[in-house]
């Protein structure tokens, strides 16, 4: 029974509390329990407050016994990736640079309204240094491991979130995604991940990667991450760069279903080379939406790989992190990123302005897109979990964490909302995930199709044995 409780979908624990069921203080106990047994194998926590968490838990019990909550997610257990302000916590970074005994006064937005909804925030979750790579390990922290094989990651740079969510460690976590740091850990641990239209979801301190940087949340089930993307979304002043606050409940129109939609199915976008394991996965999740109702077109967006573009963007987002960092500190930090900081600091100004350019057109091209197609579904990686530790699969030797990932970068560049989803595994039972690719600002047509393809399968309803 404290398994199921730790796995219970946020929703269904939000019914029991207003039925008088369950208490958040009981789902609360049973997680800090299960967190002590577990994160020690996995490392997906580097913080874990048990007094402030039960206080949370007891103060959402009173509210829903005088009938009181806050909204839709009070009570909810969550967390915070380490790369986010918390109030009272440090917040390092996966850093040795960061020093723990300063001031930690103030929220992030998405803290803040996770906060005022209610939830149960547990504490905070590993993330690479300064979330720089695909896969989670730092200096500070060490590896993160897959909850389906600990000898293996369960990528990154969210993966502690990840690892925390399959592992049965909290129901909510909070994740950024400026490359894929949502939708790869999702696909390499068989949760349901995020990234939202650019600006949906408001940030502070921006990023230092800049404009393709994104905040969304990490479920176990896509109404969950419609329920946590509600109270995400709320506005904050302190990001300029945020979408007009629009009241919208994410889970309205889930039950819509996918029928009459136009789906463009691209297994590889055209030029990626991808595991035949998840190739046969994701063909048979495709025939799945033609099932529903979808009109469903093998095509290619039909853009080249824009791999150079996103690495002028992502390479002078690490120059701007560490510019200002004084030598002896800089000597602390990870060895690849270093040399990430070392190949934008060699970017020049013209290069750096065509790829601005090459960027605009990709953006323009994938609207126009869309006005053909409402959703494209691709893989949400083209390799299976490998070795913790490690950047890049051994195969491919000593390759940049984006030689792996040709589903995901693309739409940091074009700001679309982007989600990954469990659909099958592969015959070592390693978790294999599709993604759905909507138009900007389509985050309710996104998690809407999932939905669709989550309530005809059962690949969301997996655990892994730990």
């Amino acid at each position: 029974m404290s398994e199921d409780l730790c796995y219970m979908p946020a929703a269904d624990l939000v019914a029991a509390y207003r039925a008088g069921k369950l208490s958040p203080v009981d789902v609360t106990q049973a997680l800090l329990q299960r967190i002590a047994t577990i994160n020690p194998k996995v490392n997906a926590y580097n913080l874990v407050d048990e007094a402030s968490a039960l206080r949370d838990a007891k103060a959402s019990e009173a509210r829903w016994k005088a009938g009181k909550p806050f909204g839709p997610i009070d009570g909810v257990p969550a967390s915070i990736k380490d790369i986010i302000l918390t109030k009272g916590w440090p917040t390092l970074r996966g850093s040795k640079t960061v020093d723990p005994n300063q001031d930690w006064n103030e929220d992030a937005p998405v803290t803040a309204r996770l906060r005022e909804a209610g939830c149960v925030i547990l504490g905070k979750t590993t993330s690479p240094e300064f979330g720089w790579k695909g896969v989670t390990d730092s200096p500070l922290t060490g590896i993160t491991r897959n909850p389906w094989n600990t000898d293996l990651t369960p990528g990154g740079s969210s993966g502690g979130a990840s690892a925390q969510v399959a592992a049965g460690l909290g129901q909510l976590a909070v994740g950024t995604d400026g490359g894929g740091s949502i939708r790869i850990p999702a696909g390499f641990t068989g949760i349901a991940g995020l990234k939202p239209s650019f600006g949906r979801v408001p940030a502070a301190p921006l990023s230092p990667f800049g404009t393709v940087a994104h905040l969304g949340p990490m479920t176990r089930t896509v109404r969950d991450a419609a329920l946590m993307l509600r109270e995400m979304a709320k506005p904050d002043a302190r990001d300029w760069f945020s979408l007009p606050y629009q009241d919208v409940d994410y889970t309205a129109n889930l039950n819509d279903g996918v029928k009459g939609l136009k789906i463009a199915y691209s297994p590889t976008l055209g030029f990626a080379k991808v595991d035949p394991e998840i190739l046969a996965a994701v063909d048979v999740a495709a025939k799945q939406f033609a099932a529903l109702g979808a009109t469903v077109e093998q095509v290619d967006p039909g853009f080249s790989d824009p791999l150079e573009v996103f690495h002028a963007h992502w390479f002078m987002g690490a120059f701007n992190a560490l510019m200002a960092l004084p030598k002896e500190k800089f000597a602390l930090i990870d060895p690849g990123l270093q040399r990430t900081f070392e190949r934008g600091a060699a970017i020049t100004t013209r290069q750096y302005m065509e790829a601005v350019n090459a960027r605009g057109k990709l953006g323009v091209q994938m609207r126009q897109f869309h006005e053909t197609y409402d959703l494209l579904l691709t893989p949400s990686l083209a390799v299976l979990p490998f070795t913790a530790g490690r950047v890049a699969p051994e195969s491919m030797g000593d390759a940049y964490w984006t030689e792996w990932t040709p589903f995901t970068y693309p739409f940091n560049l074009t700001q679309q909302p982007g989600l990954s989803i469990p659909c099958g595994f592969s015959k070592s039972g390693l978790p294999i995930s599709l993604q759905l690719v909507g138009p900007m600002h389509g985050d309710a047509l996104v998690l809407r199709a999932g939905a669709a393809y989550e309530a005809a399968t059962e690949w969301h309803k997996a655990r892994p044995n730990l």
